[in-house]
């Protein structure tokens, strides 16, 4: 054996290990935009999970008046308020996050600095809507 392949050999190889949900939020800080990203997957996929479970309960909903106090009582539950604020959530986080979409599609905001701050904008506008929502929602105004 070569010098050079006895050397190689006992410095041995690189250990590389598997990153863990634990060091990614722990020590990796995300910029806006990836959290405004993989916030629209989440309140896409919770969307299409509930569209059918909604779905069902506006068709029920709308068979009798009788149906429809029925499922209004069940509405007036606080944990059936927090789920649908959870559901409007989604769909105002999907939807404002779905026009900077928009946007990004038509070359307005690509640059770093720009998409930030627009992610930054998405945030603080699907919060401050459900925000809005969730005070109707509880009966505020």
């Amino acid at each position: 054996m070569s010098e050079a392949v006895r050397e190689a050999s006992k410095k041995g190889r690189p250990e590389f290990r598997n990153v863990g949900i634990g060091d990614i939020t722990s020590k990796y800080r995300m910029p806006p935009s990836a959290i405004v990203s993989i916030l629209h997957r989440v309140s896409g996929a919770g969307l299409f999970l509930f569209l059918p479970f909604l779905l069902y309960l506006l068709q029920q909903s709308l068979v009798s008046e009788i149906s429809f106090e029925h499922f209004r009582g069940i509405v007036d539950n606080p944990f059936a308020k927090i789920i649908l604020l959870g559901l409007s959530w989604a769909y105002l986080h999907h939807f404002v996050a779905g026009v900077r979409h928009l946007f990004m599609d038509n070359h307005i905001a690509l640059d770093k600095d720009a998409a930030q701050k627009t992610a930054r904008w998405v945030l603080v506008i699907s919060l401050a809507l459900t925000v809005l929502v969730g005070l109707k929602l509880f009966g505020v105004f």
